[in-house]
């Protein structure tokens, strides 16, 4: 799996970037069949809340593309959310495509 982070209006973080990495790792053991992953983190400060950390994850897995878009008061909160997000829906990813095989 190829893996791509970017940060959008803020400057890169080495912390944010090794835990979104670890995640990734996670995932990729997980489920093998995943081609390529980006994670984009956004500082939206124009919202009402207090929720203004932005992630948004992007998976490329055979068949659609799987996106997810969560925010919270914190990056490292965004992100846990996110990827646990993420967990389920490749989960019901997985399920569909081993029922459409059978």
């Amino acid at each position: 799996m190829t893996s791509q982070i970017q940060f959008v209006n803020m400057k890169n973080s080495d912390r944010l970037e090794i835990f979104i990495l670890d995640k990734l790792e996670k995932l990729e053991k997980k489920y093998t069949w995943i081609i390529n992953a980006k994670v984009y983190l956004k500082l939206e400060p124009f919202k009402d809340t207090v929720k203004d950390k932005v992630c948004e994850i992007d998976l490329s897995v055979p068949g659609p593309n799987i996106f997810n878009k969560t925010y919270g008061e914190s990056f490292e909160a965004a992100i846990a959310e996110g990827f646990g997000d993420m967990e389920k829906l490749l989960r019901k990813h997985k399920d569909k495509m081993y029922k459409s095989v059978r």
